[in-house]
């Protein structure tokens, strides 16, 4: 069994690996200290289990977990954590298992046993029911075979394009297989829609501006694009914006 190992502890990350040479029967591809590698780190190793701590930066092993749920196949998680069982119960359908530091060489043992018994379908299932979606930072997109993950914060629009929606962002554009009604729901607080089509970062809109025929258009900061507001959507556009 091929395993991951992400925290952002160099100790902690030792100590895992010396255990499971104990162990014996897993090879370590990689280790990764945050999150957001972790996940770039599993598309190109393809692991059988990743041993995810929670709390890291720039992604967190929640999230994380999320994004390798939707691999093809996806791995198996086992958090490791510092919390307490208490604080994990809303975790633990997440997860294939989850483990309290210090880990133990036993509960390490027993928790391997439980990820060989799973295939990747299953796992998909067994870390995505009975818990709400962790709120994501970042969009993941497949670019000629590699993963690039954009970060949320960076996101100026959102257009449906065919079965795909095109991420703008500041380096460029990628295409993600998401529906844009999804997208909404889940950073409602982030994107307001202009269009039935489109929707746009809050914090780029600069302003509205009238056309002849009286049709509306958003500016953007530091950008020569325009978007049609429907009037359907004007309202809700309206609130963020200054002008028009």
């Amino acid at each position: 069994m091929k395993a991951l190992i992400v925290d952002d502890e160099p100790p902690a990350r030792a100590r895992m690996a010396s255990l499971l040479a104990e162990l014996g029967g897993v090879e370590i591809v990689g280790e990764a200290g945050d999150g957001r590698t972790a996940v770039e780190m599993a598309a190109r190793l393809a692991p059988d289990l990743v041993l995810l701590d929670i709390s890291m930066p720039l992604m967190g092993g929640l999230e994380a977990a999320r994004h390798l749920a939707a691999f093809d196949p996806a791995p198996a998680v086992i958090f490791c954590t510092a919390y307490d069982e208490h604080a994990l119960a809303a975790f633990e359908a997440n997860a294939i298992d989850y483990l309290v530091k210090p880990i133990r060489r036993e509960r390490l043992d027993a928790a391997l046993a439980r990820a060989r018994r799973y295939g990747g379908a299953d796992v998909a299932r067994a870390q995505s029911i009975g818990a709400e979606p962790v709120p994501r930072t970042h969009l993941c997109a497949r670019v000629r075979g590699n993963l690039v993950m954009v970060p949320v914060a960076d996101v100026v629009y959102l257009l449906a394009d065919d079965k795909y929606v095109r991420v703008h962002h500041g380096r460029g554009d990628v295409l993600i297989e998401e529906s844009l009604k999804t997208l909404e729901a889940e950073f409602d607080d982030r994107f307001v829609r202009v269009h039935r089509n489109c929707l746009v970062a809050k914090n780029r809109l600069a302003g509205l501006e009238r056309t002849g025929d009286e049709r509306l258009f958003v500016r953007l900061v530091d950008s020569e694009e325009r978007f049609e507001v429907s009037r359907r959507n004007l309202p809700a556009v309206r609130r963020f914006v200054k002008g028009g």
